[in-house]
């Protein structure tokens, strides 16, 4: 029998669009971009709850890795376990998140780029601080919904206590387009949602205020608030942030060195201490004698000077060439109810300041209604006892427990529920003390519900609650701000740096140049024998000798007919009995062009003139 094939024409085209457009949209909304009410991605959010559905709490004994990773991706998150474990790892970094969630115990990896031990060898539990993230999620404040095979439920969203997106940051690349928000500092983020909170008319400067900056795991420093503004007004803006660096005496020696303390977020410490050497063995930095990582818990990297080098140059080219100084891009993009949207400060710090109001007024209405349950409870035990013969011997004429709910309820108009409370109630509550007991309870459940039918009916009231639970966290957890933030700072000038200070610049027959101090030269009295110049090779000699200021140009002239300069302090100085160093390793000549003539030039001013002439008089 031949099965009958229908085919569908489909326009390659379209059929390429629609399926790259749902491929865009899942990377956006499942897996890249964080949501801007708990600052989570699903991963991260999967991770949580799931350690919070084991009971693996900040006050419970650690479990392994490996148990809390095969159980988020057997019941949520269905890909691979690595990108999970990677996650988990992430979270528990002290480097890497300015408020850590995750207490993890075992080899987490380092700021060298260490990798992490294997996840059969690490345990973990949650921190005290992720509690907070997670508060409240069994009173119905936030939505479930079905898992990736609709055998569990997962939240949409976690109720977070405090605003987890400003305060530990986030990056993602998603399809065309990509997030990337720093880490702040907890007091300062809580302080200025309490102050929108206050007043929700709140300019941007009255904001920086209260959160002045990012606020980085490492400490480290920004130089300048333009970058910072820039970003907060817009969502989108570049900060540069400088490594922490002090300058450090030798006293044995009377030597320099410069000692690196902090540095910027991101950097691989290994990878920074690698370029550096990189610079000092192919001569592009000069000046370093030593360099060493000595850090332990606290970074600490020794680079030590040499005796003439100034430190200030040397230290502006570190900050040039390698990632003691870098540039970092910010970008707050995030989820606004399923939407990428690009938020700037103030708009993030409302959207959390909404997601709460919501979170605390479904917490308000799950409280009042098991409130006004147990009350009802309460008064069919209070009618009961009121009655307690009566009901007694109803009980015992009943047939079943069926026929005696039916006669309570009848003869008393009571509800089902509270005919079953009766049924079920132990008979030492029978006593006179327990029975004073459900009195009280009644009571204090009627002033609750008092309470919080007035909260539930006044946005004021809301926002207040929302501004105590803020304050109990900020309380409980805030620290200190670690990153400092400086006025910008201009590029050093290294030529600002360098002593205006005569120099003997002395050139060889066969192209070695060097430069001394002219006090190096002192007077010599009548009958001295005077002092060694230059050494040179027996078929050497010195061609050419001329004083110039160490900002001084030389211009040097080749037999092709061009010209290059260098300025006299990039001249290597050397002792009184060194050759110097080659001409052709100072410039960028070609293969076999000579330097046929050397003219120092103070500064190029347009009335003067430099005259040439060749071997056969053409001037």
């Amino acid at each position: 029998m031949e099965i009958e094939r229908t085919y569908i024409p489909v326009n390659i085209v379209d059929e390429m669009k629609r399926s790259y457009m749902d491929y865009a949209m899942s990377v956006i909304i499942r897996r890249a971009l964080p949501d801007a009410r708990d600052g989570l991605k699903p991963v991260h959010r999967r991770v949580l709850f799931a350690m919070y559905d084991q009971g693996n709490e900040w006050n419970k004994p650690y479990r392994k890795s490996a148990r809390v990773v095969g159980d988020v991706i057997g019941k949520y998150h269905p890909h691979g376990d690595s990108a999970v474990y990677d996650t988990l790892v992430r979270m528990a970094q002290d480097f890497s998140l300015r408020c850590r969630l995750i207490d993890g115990q075992g080899n987490f990896g380092s700021i060298d780029g260490d990798s992490p031990a294997a996840m059969r060898y690490t345990e973990v539990r949650l921190q005290r601080l992720a509690g907070e993230l997670l508060e409240d999620i069994d009173k119905e404040t936030v939505e479930f919904v079905p898992n990736y095979d609709e055998s569990f439920t997962e939240p949409s969203v976690l109720p977070a206590g405090f605003p987890n997106l400003l305060v530990n940051g986030t990056d993602g690349i998603a399809v065309g387009m990509a997030t990337r928000m720093p880490p702040h500092n907890i007091n300062e983020v809580i302080e200025g949602l309490i102050a929108l909170i206050e007043n929700p008319d709140l300019e941007l400067v009255d904001l920086m205020n209260h959160i002045p900056g990012p606020d980085f795991p490492l400490g480290a420093i920004i130089c300048g608030r333009q970058g910072i503004q820039r970003a907060y007004m817009t969502g989108k803006g570049s900060i540069q942030i400088r490594a922490h660096v002090q300058k450090e005496v030798n006293e044995r020696t009377g030597r320099e060195s410069l000692i690196v303390s902090d540095i910027p977020y991101q950097v691989n410490k290994a990878r920074l201490v690698e370029r550096i050497a990189e610079l000092i063995r192919g001569k592009k930095v000069e000046g370093i004698s030593d360099l060493r990582d000595e850090s332990d818990q606290d970074i600490r990297v020794v680079i030590e000077l040499k005796r003439d080098a100034v430190s200030e140059v040397i230290l502006n080219q570190l900050f040039k060439h390698t990632s003691l100084q870098i540039s970092y891009g910010i970008n707050m993009l995030a989820l606004d109810n399923g939407r990428p949207k690009l938020f700037n400060l103030k708009g993030l710090l409302q959207s959390f300041i909404d997601h709460r109001k919501n979170i605390v007024t479904r917490r308000c209405a799950f409280d009042l209604r098991k409130a006004e349950e147990r009350a009802h409870i309460l008064e069919g035990l209070k009618i009961a006892l009121d009655h307690l013969d009566e009901v007694i011997a109803l009980i015992r004429r009943a047939a079943s427990p069926s026929e005696a709910r039916t006669g309570l309820m009848e003869k008393y108009g009571l509800s089902e529920v509270q005919a079953r409370a009766i049924l079920d109630m132990r008979l030492q509550r029978l006593t006179a003390l327990e029975r004073d007991k459900i009195t009280e309870e009644y009571n204090e459940l009627l002033h609750t519900i008092a309470q919080l039918t007035a909260i539930l009916s006044n946005e004021r009231m809301i926002l207040n609650l929302v501004t105590e639970d803020l304050t109990r966290i900020k309380n409980a957890y805030g620290d200190v701000r670690r990153t400092v933030i400086i006025d910008a700072v201009d590029e050093i000038d290294i030529e600002d740096l360098i002593a205006v200070e005569d120099m003997v610049v002395t050139v060889s027959h066969t192209g070695y140049i060097k430069r001394n101090p002219v006090t190096l030269y002192r007077s010599q009295h009548r009958g001295g024998k005077g002092i060694t110049g230059m050494g040179t090779k027996s078929e050497d000699f010195v061609e050419n000798l001329f004083i110039a200021s160490t900002h001084d140009y030389i211009l040097f002239f080749s037999d092709l007919g061009r010209v290059y300069w260098l300025k006299v302090h990039e001249v290597p100085q050397a002792s009184r009995a060194a050759r110097g160093k080659a001409v052709v390793n100072l410039l960028q000549l070609d293969p076999n062009e000579k330097i046929t003539a050397l003219l120092p030039v103070r500064e190029f001013d347009p009335e003067q003139f430099v005259m040439m002439a060749t071997r056969r008089g053409i001037v």
